[in-house]
Formats: C-alpha cells, sequence, structure tokens
C-alpha cells in the first residue's frame, strides 16, 4: 500500500513543504553562483527516470561553461579545473540537489530511491534491471547514496539500489532520510576526480 499510494503523497508533501521553507536559502544560493561565474544559476541534466524513461534533472550550477558534458564529475581527470568556488562549497554541502524538489513535485523523482542515472549510464542501468531498480522513481537520496556514494562500484551500487527495492516500505524511507543528513554532515563518500 505503501509503495502504491502513500509514497507518492509523501514525497509530494515533504518536497513542497521543504520548497517553500527554503525558498530563501534558494534566491541566496543563485545570488552567490551569479557573482561567482557568468551562466545560468540552475544547471538540468538527462537522466534515466521510472521505467527508463528519461527526464530533466535540475541543479545548482557548481561547474564552469566549459565542462566536459555528461561524464560524472568523479570521473573527470582533474575536476577542480571546472569546479566554481561556490560550487565547490554546494557540492561538499550538498545543497546543489536542492532545485531536484521541483523534479519530485513534477512526479520525475521521489524523496528516496536509486539515484537518477545519466541518459548515457548504460553499464549501471543494465546492472539495475537485474534488481528492478528501474522500475521505480528515482531519489533524491538512496540506500547506495548513504552506504558509500561515489566510492561504490557500478555493481555494488545497482545490488544496494535492489536491496532498497526489495525492502521499501516507509521505515525504510525514514532510515534513508535521517542516514542522509549524518552522510551529508560529514561529507561521506564524496568524490570529485577519476583515481
Amino acid at each position: 500500500m505503501y509503495k502504491t499510494f502513500l509514497k507518492r503523497g509523501f514525497d509530494l508533501a515533504l518536497a513542497s513543504m521543504a520548497l517553500f521553507v527554503l525558498l530563501p536559502v534558494f534566491a541566496v544560493i543563485i545570488i552567490l553562483i551569479k557573482l561567482d561565474t557568468k551562466g545560468p544559476a540552475i544547471f538540468k541534466q538527462k537522466r534515466i527516470g521510472l521505467n527508463k524513461d528519461t527526464f530533466y534533472l535540475y541543479k545548482f550550477r557548481t561547474m564552469k561553461a566549459d565542462t566536459p558534458k555528461n561524464i560524472p564529475t568523479h570521473l573527470l581527470q582533474n575536476p577542480d579545473l571546472y569546479i566554481t568556488r561556490v560550487g565547490g562549497f554546494l557540492r561538499q554541502t550538498s545543497l546543489d540537489e536542492l532545485p531536484q524538489l521541483y523534479n519530485i513535485i513534477k512526479g520525475d523523482m521521489s524523496i528516496v530511491g536509486p539515484r537518477p542515472a545519466l541518459w548515457n549510464q548504460d553499464d549501471l542501468v543494465a546492472e539495475r534491471d537485474k534488481y528492478k531498480a528501474n522500475n521505480i522513481r528515482p531519489g533524491l537520496t538512496g540506500w547506495a547514496q548513504i552506504n558509500g556514494r561515489d566510492e561504490v562500484p557500478i555493481p555494488i551500487k545497482a545490488s544496494l539500489d535492489g536491496v532498497y527495492v526489495k525492502n521499501l516500505s516507509w521505515v525504510m524511507d525514514v532510515k534513508c532520510i535521517i542516514k542522509t543528513v549524518k552522510a551529508v554532515i560529514t561529507r561521506a563518500g564524496i568524490l570529485e576526480g577519476s583515481k
């Protein structure tokens, strides 16, 4: 019942409330981005969503305009060349993810679920198929996010997404949200360049 009916209502209520409360924070971040670098404050990127349909995910822009497109940041050889001053702070604190509250309200995403793969991350999408992790809405945070984030290899990340799918419940979502707060505070599992 939670997966079929209540989860979407939970997402909509929580995302709408958070967006309303955080509007002043959005305004400050947009001003800081515009003062720091040229270009738009909001960045959009094609991602894989529910049932492998694509959608545009929104983030605060943290990188320069000449950054290679469609490459996960942790795979860039020298990401420091591309990350802006304000962007570094936003990424370390995960504040760059806040515009995805709009994606949640639109129905593209959920609060909790597998993080949406880039449209060209065929390896991750294929691995997630094994666990039916492409059959649910992707999330702002997820089980793989709080169990290693960028440090986790794709097969393990997909299997962790499978653990979430198998145990999807209100209790699991609350557990993920609480552990996400801890992960954000400790900045655990963030990698900003290929090893």
